[in-house]
C-alpha cells in the first residue's frame, strides 16, 4: 500500500506492476521498463500473458530453463489492497460504530506505524489506539482484521501460476507482527516468503534502506527485482 518511490531520484530503482486495471496493449518486450495497472476481475485471464511477460523480459521461459539456477527477476509483492484485502477501510470502521473520517480524527496518529516497525507490542497499542486512550476490546478487533483477510479476485490464482513457473517471491510490507493472523488464514507461505516485513526490521516504505536491505539480502541488483503494489502514490493511513 505505501508509495514505492521517493519524490526525489531513488536510491534504489524497482521495476513497478500496479494489480488495478489490465490493459494487455500495454505489455512491452522490455518489462523492466514497463508500468502494468492489472485489473483484480482480469488477472486470471492474463495470468499466462503476466508470467510470458516475465520470460520475456529476462529471455528466459519455462521450456529448457536450468532449474538449477535462480530465475530473475525476483518478485516483490506488497501484502494489503494487493494480494490480501485490508479490512481496515470498512470493517474496523464499523466495528468502532463510527465513519472513517472520525475514526481517523479519533485514533492515535503515530501507534499504527510505531506498531508496524515493532517498536510497541500489542498491550502498547491496545492502549493507545485512540488519542484519549479509551479502552477497546482488542481481542474483538483481533478478530475483526481475520474475519476481513481474503485474497482478491484472481490472486490466488496468479500467485500458483507464478509458483508453478518457478519465480521466487517474497513478501515487502509495511505491515505488522499480524501479518502471522494473515498467514494462519490465507497459507500465503504456500507461494511466497514473509521476508521482508516492517516488523522484522524496523523500517517502512518508502525508507531508501529497506529496499537496499532488499537488494542486500537477495544478492540481486535493482533491475532484477520487480516490485508489485496496488498504488505508487498512496500512504498507508492506519
Amino acid at each position: 500500500m505505501a508509495s514505492l518511490f521517493n519524490p526525489n531520484p531513488p536510491l534504489v530503482s524497482f521495476s513497478s506492476i500496479r494489480p488495478s486495471s489490465f490493459n494487455p496493449s500495454k505489455v512491452v518486450s522490455n518489462f523492466n521498463q514497463t508500468s502494468i495497472i492489472t485489473n483484480n476481475t482480469d488477472v486470471i485471464a492474463y495470468t499466462k500473458l503476466f508470467s510470458s511477460s516475465l520470460s520475456m523480459a529476462t529471455g528466459r521461459s519455462s521450456a529448457g530453463v536450468d532449474n538449477t539456477s535462480r530465475k530473475l527477476p525476483v518478485l516483490l509483492f506488497d501484502i494489503m489492497d494487493t494480494l490480501v484485502r485490508d479490512p481496515f477501510y470498512d470493517d474496523v470502521p464499523a466495528f468502532f460504530r463510527m465513519p472513517m473520517e472520525e475514526l481517523l480524527e479519533l485514533k492515535d496518529p503515530t501507534v499504527w506505524i510505531e506498531f508496524e516497525k515493532g517498536l510497541i507490542d500489542e498491550a502498547e497499542l491496545e492502549k493507545r489506539f485512540f488519542k484519549d486512550e479509551r479502552p477497546i476490546d482488542f481481542e474483538g478487533l483481533k478478530s475483526c482484521m481475520i474475519s476481513g483477510y481474503s485474497f482478491l479476485e484472481g490472486i490466488e490464482e496468479l500467485l500458483i501460476a507464478l509458483k508453478e513457473e518457478n519465480y521466487e517471491m517474497h513478501a515487502f510490507t509495511n505491515y505488522p507482527i499480524w501479518y502471522e493472523m494473515i498467514e494462519e488464514k490465507l497459507k500465503i507461505s504456500k507461494y511466497l516468503s514473509w521476508t521482508f516485513c516492517s516488523c522484522k526490521n524496523g523500517k517502512r516504505k518508502p525508507d531508501p534502506e529497506f529496499y537496499l536491505e532488499a537488494l542486500r539480502h537477495l544478492k540481486v541488483e535493482p533491475a532484477n527485482c520487480i516490485f508489485v503494489d496496488d498504488s505508487l502514490l498512496a500512504e498507508r493511513r492506519m
